[in-house]
């Protein structure tokens, strides 16, 4: 036990001592402190009085002459399409549109602009629509009629309990945010530590220290004093980022404002973080110890590791899926299976209310695969840590395995 400990400590002082581990740790809370400054230096900053923006137009209609003043911009009428042109050339304008004569029967609208852009504005393109609108409406209805027309709704969606009492998570995209952005950070924590592991596995192979170490220590006190020691550094980072949110998010509402008010953070969202990363790491680190075991060098182990990183990161390729039906089963079956469990673990925290039974089994089957990884890294590694050259196939490797 003495060994383990003092591998463990080794392990961990090496990770939390280098410098890239610092700043990863601290880069997420010092970002968010700075982008709050700048964006109260950039507010204090700015100017009270908006920018006027003019925008042409053309009628070939002959009805469209009232509501020339949207906002802060102002539609000026020119009578035919060369005199636009030429004020937009002239830089009268920012920008002009055509009414075409037929434009009653096919709603087709031309705009002309000289800037490079993938769509409108949103701004210009609702100005167009209101003047379109107040004018097709003039004569026809009330003017109250024409405005809600304009803005037929304002929705406000109130989510309710059981009891029918207001709900203290409302959910929206405010609470997926939080719990979107930890869970990349997760997943970097995650790779980090166990890529750690690997490359360290590798680099010991490679400079033929591990014979050293395995002159004094068995192969399982190595292993587990490793992956003891690069997961308590790992979770120093993770624990970090745990208690910074919070406190971020409420600094940020009372300095921001606006939508950032709005952000909610579960309840569980600390006591499932942690314990998501520390199965998370432990099933990573476990796959990540066999890997290293069987590569000859820790570049190819890394190469080997890819396939492990796109089961992690598979639920952002579902991330639609997820958003429209959070409790699809596919969404159900990334939270059990294990490698894809942390990430859509954190994910669906933010969009739906997760099963307890998923919750259970998702964790039962993390655990379970823990257990089978470590039993497997174990005879894998103390078979083929020595062992130099050439890779084995899958076939040796099955076949020394029941020979252990």
């Amino acid at each position: 036990m003495s060994k383990i400990v003092l591998i463990t400590k080794h392990e961990f002082l090496a990770v939390v001592r280098r410098k890239s581990f610092v700043i990863m740790t601290l880069l997420f809370p010092v970002l968010a402190l700075i982008a709050m400054g700048v964006f109260q230096v950039i507010e204090n900053m700015g100017d009270d009085t908006e920018e006027l923006t003019t925008i042409g137009y053309v009628d070939e209609i002959g009805i469209f002459i009232d509501d020339t003043e949207q906002a802060n911009i102002t539609l000026v009428n020119y009578n035919s399409q060369d005199e636009a042109q030429s004020a937009l050339i002239d830089g009268d304008v920012k920008e002009y549109f055509v009414i075409p004569a037929n434009y009653v029967t096919t709603g087709l609208i031309s705009r002309f602009t000289l800037e490079r852009e993938l769509e409108p504005p949103g701004e210009t393109r609702w100005v167009m629509e209101s003047f379109l609108l107040e004018n097709l409406l003039r004569g026809e209805t009330s003017q109250q009629i024409a405005e809600r027309v304009k803005n037929p709704m304002w929705l406000e969606t109130t989510r309710l309990t059981e009891t029918g009492e207001i709900a203290s998570e409302q959910g929206g995209f405010a609470s997926f945010l939080v719990p979107y952005i930890f869970g990349i950070l997760l997943l970097v924590s995650i790779f980090t530590s166990s890529g750690y592991l690997l490359q360290g596995l590798g680099e010991e192979k490679e400079n033929r220290i591990m014979e050293i170490l395995l002159s004094s220590v068995s192969p399982q006190q190595l292993i587990t004093g490793k992956v003891i020691g690069l997961g308590a550094a790992g979770l120093v980072q993770i624990l970090v980022w745990l208690v910074s949110a919070p406190l971020l998010v409420n600094l940020a509402s009372s300095t921001i404002g606006g939508f950032i008010s709005q952000i909610q953070i579960p309840a569980n969202f600390v006591a499932f973080g942690t314990v998501y990363f520390i199965l998370g790491y432990l099933i990573y680190a476990v796959l990540m110890a066999g890997v290293g075991s069987i590569s000859p060098t820790a570049r190819e182990g890394q190469q080997m590791s890819v396939l492990f990183t796109l089961f992690g990161v598979a639920p952002f390729w579902l991330m639609p899926l997820l958003m429209q039906h959070p409790d699809h089963v596919l969404a159900r079956i990334l939270t059990i299976f294990p490698l894809t469990a942390p990430l859509s673990v954190m994910l669906r925290m933010g969009l739906a209310d997760i099963e307890v039974w998923e919750i259970v089994a998702s964790i039962s089957l993390l655990i379970i695969s823990i257990v089978v990884g470590l039993w497997f890294s174990a005879k894998v590694f103390r078979t083929y840590l020595l062992m130099y050259g050439k890779r084995p196939n899958l076939k040796e490797v099955m076949k020394s395995i029941r020979s252990a």
